[in-house]
């Protein structure tokens, strides 16, 4: 089976376009959780954020400010998300960004903060 975004890309499927460059495509989730909730993909196959190719990361990420300057002068204040990988929620296995906006105090997302199972110092070191 072929992925799904895939298919909107090569226009197999159809979308409600918003924004579209040389690498990325953005359209309006078919389930969204606000008026305006859109998805930003990039046009090549990859999972996971950090395998997007180098030669699209600009402009995925150009068009993913052009979305949010869009939803921002429409619908003030939103969020941005991206899960990457299945426990952290992610369902469409091609790397995708939500552009959500925020209906007034409503779709928060809340979450508390854990005590460090590692020292931060260690963490530090890891990712350097």
């Amino acid at each position: 089976m072929t992925c799904i975004f895939c298919r909107i890309v090569k226009g197999e499927i159809p979308c409600m376009k918003v924004f579209e460059s040389e690498h990325t495509l953005a359209f309006l989730d078919i389930n969204p959780l606000a008026n305006g909730h859109t998805v930003v993909i990039p046009k090549h196959h990859c999972e996971f954020t950090h395998q997007m190719e180098s030669c699209c990361q600009e402009d995925f990420m150009k068009a993913l400010v052009i979305v949010s300057q869009k939803i921002a002068k429409q619908y003030g204040q939103y969020n941005i998300l991206n899960n990457n990988g299945p426990e952290a929620g992610q369902v469409v296995k091609h790397t995708h960004f939500h552009v959500i906006p925020k209906a007034g105090a409503g779709l928060v997302m809340d979450w508390k903060p854990l005590e460090a199972k590692q020292p931060l110092e260690e963490v530090q070191k890891l990712l350097l």
